[in-house]
């Protein structure tokens, strides 16, 4: 049987690779909905797809429910953020008209909250999932994909350097602003501590593409793991951007922030994300990801593992949109029988996300 995956922000950034790589099975048909019914239009006429896709004008802000009346999908997938500004209208409307759910949030506070739909979600007997992104469904895969090789893990030290000639969208922009400067909570040497986003700043020398800097970042992961894995004493996430100079400028905003003289940088996103266009020809299109996991191990002797993984060509982005589209194949085959609302955790292995991305320029090392 055919299913109908709605895919909200479908020709967007992220959402235009998850509608690119569904659109090639056999068994799903793919609705690109946004606010541009042109847009839609323009995507959906120049993919390759094995069902004919549809378009659909869609206004979240508006009434969700009618058009999932009207368009009866069994999956839909919700891209369109900044998340840290949205409520649960999407993923309530979903559940209510017994549709399964996936999001890629990055907002701590919604992935976390999620939860909060389990019961309703279990009632309507569909799947709610909140973060189906890079963190925290790689980062918690990796973690229980180590853990095994200690007898506990109580530091985790990890984060990602974006390339400077990547695709990067106003809504991403605009939720690292929304917490550039500003205090949250991580945990560091067993106790909840503030950070202030973008600032600790460090550098760190990546093994393929070499010193990058980095800043505070607030992620869903900051909240889950500490109640996921409780021997941990210190979680810290790590940003950073290619070009230093941008970095740096970034990195004193946050301190205006800070200060008070400026009360939130996302109302810039739009004149800094064109701004930092301007840069393209100082940087590359390759980005990385690194975690380094200590603790101790069996014999109470101390021990790591780091996990470093690279991307170039510009595939990047692609990694958080993985886990959507591996658990909207999964839903579409029946392989997932749990029902509820989670965060993106436990759902997919270490080996099932990394052979996803076996097929783009993205390779991997472990020492």
């Amino acid at each position: 049987m055919i299913k109908r995956v709605l895919i909200i922000g479908g020709y967007g950034n992220f959402g235009s690779f998850i509608t690119k790589a569904l659109a090639l099975e056999v068994d799903i048909q793919v609705i690109v909905a946004g606010r541009s019914l042109e847009k839609a239009k323009q995507l959906i006429s120049n993919i390759e797809a094995k069902n004919k896709p549809e378009a659909l004008m869609l206004d979240i802000s508006l009434d969700i429910t009618s058009a999932l009346n009207i368009v009866k999908p069994h999956i839909v997938i919700h891209t369109s953020g900044p998340f840290q500004e949205q409520g649960y209208d999407v993923a309530q409307a979903c559940i209510n008209n017994n549709i399964h759910y996936i999001d890629l949030a990055d907002g701590r506070s919604f992935v976390e909250g999620i939860v909060n739909l389990n019961e309703v979600a279990k009632k309507n007997n569909v799947l709610a999932i909140s973060g189906a992104s890079s963190v925290p469904c790689l980062t918690s895969a990796l973690v229980d994909y180590y853990k095994v090789h200690f007898k506990s893990i109580e530091t985790l030290d990890y984060g990602i350097t974006t390339a400077q000639r990547t695709a990067r969208g106003l809504a991403t922009t605009a939720a690292i602003l929304g917490y550039t400067g500003k205090a949250f909570k991580t945990l560091i040497n067993g106790h909840p501590t503030d950070i202030y986003g973008w600032q600790g700043l460090k550098a760190r020398k990546y093994s393929k593409v070499g010193w990058r800097l980095l800043g505070n970042c607030d992620v869903p992961d900051l909240a889950l793991f500490p109640k996921l894995y409780p021997e941990l004493k210190t979680v810290r996430f790590y940003a950073g951007l290619e070009v230093p100079f941008i970095h740096i400028t970034l990195w004193g905003l946050s301190w205006l922030v800070r200060i008070g003289l400026i009360r939130k940088l996302d109302k810039f996103a739009p004149l800094l994300l064109r701004l930092s266009f301007l840069f393209d020809w100082l940087g590359s299109a390759n980005s990385a990801f690194h975690m380094r996991l200590s603790g101790k191990d069996e014999m109470d002797n101390d021990k790591s593992i780091t996990f470093e993984l690279t991307a170039r060509s510009g595939d990047g982005p692609f990694i958080p949109c993985m886990p959507a589209i591996l658990l909207t194949k999964k839903l579409v085959r029946n392989e997932i029988n749990k029902v509820g609302a989670f965060p993106c955790v436990g759902f997919i292995s270490r080996d099932e996300y990394l052979n996803a991305l076996s097929e783009l320029d993205i390779s991997w090392e472990e020492c």
